[in-house]
């Protein structure tokens, strides 16, 4: 079996413990050595670039259970709403934040997870101003909960996540 999954889970607890993650810290936190982890990722941005799609396709698996069907045939609201509803759980933590792990390799790691999310995010240009601007302003509602909740940044109680959450579906129901 490969060691591939181990590594990432491993890697995956030290970002979310905020730790610094190198080769050789990952290696080491998975029981390799450090050429036994190059084996699977040859470079740092390998593993980077792994985690970041680790980290979307964990996200992309919840939002996309919140959808009635393919994230494909999903209306802009619909795909939108899913990303909110995810953000509005407030299970976010610092492991969701991979893509500004490394400052060198964080223009790269960005692009990564703007490609991954592209599909959940994008408002087609045909959609109505109007409606693209509710469409967007729901959209950042949804970056500023889960990120608040990854920083444990003044994340928004109970009380404060429902009236987001009407707020956020009267922009939607506004937007269709």
């Amino acid at each position: 079996m490969s060691a591939r999954p181990q590594i990432l889970d491993g890697a995956i607890a030290m970002l979310r413990a905020g730790e610094s993650l190198s080769l050789e810290s990952a290696a080491k936190h998975a029981g390799l050595t450090k050429p036994g982890l190059m084996y699977h990722f040859p470079t740092k941005e390998a593993l980077m670039i792994a985690l970041v799609d680790r980290v979307v396709d964990d996200w992309e698996r919840e939002i996309a259970a919140r959808l009635d069907g393919p994230v494909e045939t999903a209306a802009p609201a619909e795909r939108i709403g899913a990303y909110l509803e995810w953000a509005l759980k407030g299970e976010a933590d610092l492991s969701d934040l991979v893509m500004f792990a490394d400052p060198r390799l964080c223009e790269r790691l960005t692009a990564r997870w703007s490609e991954r999310m592209r599909p959940w995010l994008t408002v087609p240009d045909d959609v109505p101003a109007p409606e693209r601007a509710r469409l967007t302003a729901v959209r950042l509602i949804a970056d500023g909960l889960w990120f608040a909740d990854a920083m444990d940044n003044l994340p928004p109680d109970v009380q404060e996540r429902e009236a987001l959450r009407d707020l956020a579906r009267s922009l939607l129901e506004g937007a269709r």
